[in-house]
């Protein structure tokens, strides 16, 4: 109960926290408390004295004071709307042109949400002043510091709108989103990934118990850590049938728990828990999904309605940048406990797969391109090159044969 009380709190965490709105909803509760503490300024004794001897920190007319909040309050919402209008239109022309799996990480931009943030703060700071203004014939209890903040807000966010619309022209390109999936990616493979190796798996000819799917969806992630403590626990030895990322049907086999005693129903309901299936492609959670977007989008360009080789060879390129990466490096296949007893073994694609999985389809469409003949073959020979102990030599030599044979034809 508990271990499923934890997993359904991190997945809403998950969700939260990337959520385009999170960012937004912390920084107008910011602004919110500041407008409060300003206002405790304002009519503090220390406030009062300030604005006495700066005559021009003071405002006497209510009329003036409410008519400068509402006109910034309208001038600012019209910015919000202006600005993220743009965005709305940016995502559906990356969702159009190159695929709908890149637009997660453009959602989950965290300027844009800090912009989206300043933006409603400022919002809610000018209405939280306007209802604070008081129809006296004293100045000195028009909150003008807080007001004269609110307006330095507003000059700040003038000069946030003219970056901000830079700064979505330029996150459209495709160049900007191909890199940025390939630097996510990599970083992902330079936190995840070793050195090559082959697994040894000691347990197999143990007594097992299978444990099934409970849903249809997408197999991402396990909690390694926890799951780890529990058969380190309970003296289990677990191996997973299936890679991160395989969308499985409700019934299909996902682990094989080993033991030499029986396995009790609490335990298997645990380990259960620490198994986490949901709809998308989180590069940050596994490195396949890059390599699949990449492949989507240059897959995409080549399409008859985009028609776009350029962005084509660019995708492609920053594929083979991934895939030399991987020639020799790749997940780890088997965990270890503290005392360093091999306790779970994982399976991951493999180079091959990944390689025929990701340019095969780009090659089937633009195999009749001369651009994507001739990048191709080059990339192709440099990662055959690249490959110093020749392990897929074989399949790069079917490709180049593949492209040779077109071109002559």
């Amino acid at each position: 109960m508990i271990d499923n009380l934890k997993k359904w709190l991190k997945f809403y965490y998950n969700n939260m926290i990337s959520s385009i709105a999170f960012y937004p909803a912390f920084m107008a509760l910011g602004f919110l408390l500041l407008s409060w503490g300003m206002l405790e300024l304002d009519f503090s004794d220390w406030g009062k004295e300030l604005k006495t001897g700066f005559k021009w920190l003071r405002l006497q007319d209510p009329g003036t004071a409410r008519s400068i909040i509402s006109t910034i309050a309208g001038a600012v919402i019209s910015l919000t709307v202006f600005s993220f209008s743009m965005v709305m239109i940016v995502l559906n022309q990356a969702a159009s042109q190159m695929s709908n799996r890149v637009l997660n990480s453009m959602i989950q931009n965290r300027f844009q949400q800090l912009v989206l943030g300043f933006y409603i703060g400022t919002i809610v700071y000018a209405l939280f002043l306007l209802s604070t203004i008081r129809d006296i014939t004293s100045g000195i209890y028009i909150p003008a510091l807080s007001i004269y903040l609110l307006i330095f807000f507003t000059i700040v966010s003038i000069f946030l709108f003219i970056y901000f619309l830079d700064y979505v022209t330029r996150t459209v390109k495709f160049e900007t989103v191909i890199e940025r999936v390939m630097k996510q990616t990599f970083t992902t493979m330079k936190k995840d990934f070793v050195c090559l190796e082959t697994p040894v798996i000691p347990w197999l000819n143990l007594p097992f118990v299978t444990l099934k799917t409970q849903e249809s969806n997408y197999f991402q992630n396990f909690d390694k850590k926890r799951l780890l403590e529990l058969a380190q626990s309970e003296n289990l030895f677990i191996s997973i049938m299936q890679p991160k990322g395989t969308f499985l049907l409700e019934g299909m086999e996902l682990i094989k728990i080993y033991s030499e005693k029986t396995i009790s129903d609490e335990c298997q309901k645990s380990i259960r828990a620490t198994f986490e299936f949901y709809n998308g492609q989180p590069i940050d959670v596994n490195a396949d999904y890059g390599y699949r977007q990449l492949s989507e989008i240059a897959i995409k360009a080549l399409s008859p309605g985009i028609n776009d080789p350029g962005t084509a060879v660019i995708a492609l390129q920053s594929l083979i940048s991934l895939l030399c990466y991987r020639l020799e490096k790749s997940s780890p296949t088997l965990f270890t406990d503290l005392n360093k007893m091999p306790r779970i073994h994982f399976p991951v694609l493999n180079f091959q797969t990944i390689f025929e999985e990701c340019i095969g389809p780009i090659w089937n469409y633009g195999k009749n391109d001369q651009s994507i003949q001739k990048e191709l073959l080059a990339l192709i020979q440099q990662l055959k090159d690249a490959d110093g102990e020749q392990l897929y030599s074989k399949l790069f030599d079917t490709y180049i044969a593949k492209i040779e044979n077109t071109r002559i034809s």
